[in-house]
């Protein structure tokens, strides 16, 4: 006991290398780290008596190679699951997500082989190049942690090479050197509200259930509970769901969700998708749901439409539409872990030529792994590319897609703090019996949710979509604020440059441009008012500096286009001035409280100081005075 306790101290960073790489990487990062851990600290005598060799560190690692390849095996109905199959009690990180220092690309490539190896050969692998074993020894540790077939383990490990030993000592495969990050905290903070209001409502229920007569018991109105009901079964059976067929959107008047055709090779898979009406139906505990804002995220109506089932980067994924929602249900391809539920809000969505017309139905997020997106794009679109927003003059990348309409990878924007690039997809309509004649070019952002939001540029009154050298530099200085509006439940976003201005001291010419993103539920509506000083002649563009913002606001939209807003802007010549700038409907713009001063027309520049605080306000054509944007 002693020794082997002494061996597992001393050697606990190797010994959680180990169970680390043979984890199956199905798992996530985070989950790996922790099951490596409570591998190790479980993997020590059961009781002081127990009899074990004269090398403790053998023993100890037997120990946590046969419950890292237990992890590893899928559990059987019949059979109740081992200790190792089930989420570690011990050790716990609430509130963090933990995961060792990323590597290189050569880490990379060697992670996904081996991804695609039996836990079996995982293990040899590690025991030759991490343990200098035998092929003697390897044979005899697995037969004893349970591979029925060694030999063939080794040679599947054979189809790695050797040029990948070196790597299995780099930081990318070490789970005492973590790095942390928080989990989502906005669905953390709607968890626990939730929480506090089913602990409520139980409490009410309880009450109710407790008083006589003929009110909320037994013998009450309340209908069958929910598997009982006929309609609510018929959204529960497989056989039941809608399914399009391929050129069904060809001959149809409508250019939405209901008619993209059902597509994905798990489409006739009756056990998968069982499995996500029922999540669907009723998400356990340990289920993650998320939703865009103002979702509903209880079961559908009755049966839904298929859209898509079939398998995406390491999960089974299947796309759901019930006429007002799209859900997405996606669980692990191997292994066990997280089942994950999410919830678009879609109602009113249509592909339409004017972008102010409806949402578009151009793509679906299939799924989001290490960094990148891959999307499910409607049947009329023709072809597909990468753009950088940051980047107005290249040209877009063509973007592959599988037969079933899934793309190839791509980054997901705005996933470093530096945002050294902004990739948007491009899609371009059909030309044969587009939902809109063909041809038109649409440009879609990843916000953190299912549905992409369209970009456009222009005048609320009329905005076009970004297709256009002048349009592209306009959101090469914006593109880095869309982080504001993120997980928004957004589905258009506009930018528009309602005024430019001659700035003081000959510092050139500044744009004042108004960004608008729309949600899908119509309100809490998201304007940024950016003051752009001359951009740099060489050098990636800068972003603009948010002048002013608001929620919820009608400013810059198709009913109330006007804007006003200002900064305290500093001249190269040291000097520091009020500029402001409104819409061509303001006849006069003026500055109270710490700067005082006015002009005539829409632009004002006024002298002040450092830390000076001014009110704007400006007079329309009708004699209404308008405050600025707030």
């Amino acid at each position: 006991m002693e020794q082997a306790e002494a061996a597992l101290v001393e050697h606990y960073p190797r010994l959680v290398r180990i169970a680390y790489l043979v984890l199956p990487p199905a798992l996530g990062r985070n989950r790996r780290v922790l099951t490596a851990h409570a591998v190790v600290q479980r993997s020590l005598p059961r009781n002081r008596t127990a009899a074990t060799p004269d090398d403790g560190y053998a023993y100890v690692r037997g120990r946590v190679l046969r419950q890292a390849l237990d992890a590893g095996r899928r559990p059987r109905r019949a059979v109740w699951p081992r200790r190792a199959q089930l989420p570690p009690l011990l050790p716990q990180v609430w509130g963090l997500r933990l995961f060792p220092r990323s590597g290189g690309a050569d880490e990379l490539a060697l992670d996904q082989r081996l991804s695609a190896l039996s836990g079996g050969a995982r293990a040899a692998f590690v025991l030759r190049g991490l343990e200098l074993l035998p092929d003697t020894d390897v044979r005899r540790l697995l037969s004893a942690a349970g591979i029925e077939d060694p030999h063939a383990a080794l040679v599947e490990a054979d189809g790695i090479g050797t040029e990948g030993v070196t790597l299995l000592e780099s930081p990318e495969y070490d789970p005492c050197s973590l790095q942390a990050r928080p989990t989502d905290l906005l669905r953390r903070r709607r968890h626990a509200r939730a929480a506090l209001t089913g602990v409520a409502a139980l409490a009410v229920c309880g009450a109710l259930l407790g008083l006589p007569g003929d009110g909320w018991g037994a013998k009450g109105a309340a209908a069958p509970s929910y598997a009982r009901n006929s309609a609510a079964e018929a959204a529960l059976d497989p056989a039941k769901v809608l399914r399009v067929p391929e050129n069904a959107w060809r001959n149809s008047a409508r250019t939405d969700f209901s008619v993209w055709p059902t597509r994905g090779a798990l489409a006739r898979d009756g056990e998968l998708l069982r499995r996500a009406l029922a999540v669907w139906a009723g998400p356990g505990s340990s289920v993650r749901v998320s939703s865009t804002p103002a979702t509903p995220v209880g079961p559908p109506m009755g049966p839904a439409q298929l859209l898509y089932a079939g398998e995406v980067d390491r999960a089974r994924v299947v796309l759901l539409y019930d006429g007002l929602r799209i859900a997405r249900y996606a669980e692990p391809r191997t292994g066990t872990g997280p089942v994950a539920l999410d919830f678009a809000r879609v109602d009113g969505a249509a592909a339409d030529t004017a972008p102010g017309a409806a949402p578009a139905t151009y793509a679906l997020v299939a799924g989001r792994t290490d960094g990148n997106v891959r999307y499910l794009t409607a049947p009329w679109v023709g072809a597909t590319a990468v753009r950088d927003l940051l980047d107005p003059a290249g040209d877009a990348r063509p973007l592959r897609r599988g037969a079933d309409g899934v793309t190839d990878p791509l980054p997901m924007p705005g996933d470093t703090p530096e945002c050294g690039a902004w990739d948007a997809l491009e899609v371009t309509e059909s030309g044969k019996g587009g939902a809109n004649g063909g041809g038109g070019v649409r440009l879609l952002s990843d916000l953190g949710e299912l549905t992409p939001a369209r970009l456009t540029s222009g005048p609320p009154s009329a905005p076009v979509d970004v297709s256009g050298g002048a349009a592209r530099g306009a959101w090469a200085r914006t593109a880095c604020l869309l982080p504001a509006v993120r997980s928004h439940g957004v589905r258009t976003v506009n930018s528009w440059q309602y005024a430019s201005q001659r700035l003081p001291e000959s510092s050139g010419d500044a744009r004042w441009v108004c960004t608008r993103a729309e949600t899908w539920r119509g309100s809490e509506n998201r304007v940024l008012a950016q003051f752009q000083p001359p951009a740099a002649k060489t050098g990636a563009p800068k972003p603009g500096a948010i002048a002013a913002r608001g929620s919820d606001s009608s400013a810059c939209g198709a009913r109330e286009p006007r804007v006003l807003a200002g900064v305290l802007w500093k001249s190269r010549g040291g000097r520091w001035y009020v500029l402001a700038a409104g819409s061509d409907e303001f006849r006069s713009v003026r500055t109270t409280g710490g700067v005082t001063g006015d002009a005539r027309g829409p632009l004002l520049a006024v002298a002040a100081k450092p830390g000076d605080r001014a009110e704007l306000d400006g007079l329309l054509a009708d004699g209404t005075r308008v405050g600025s944007l707030r």
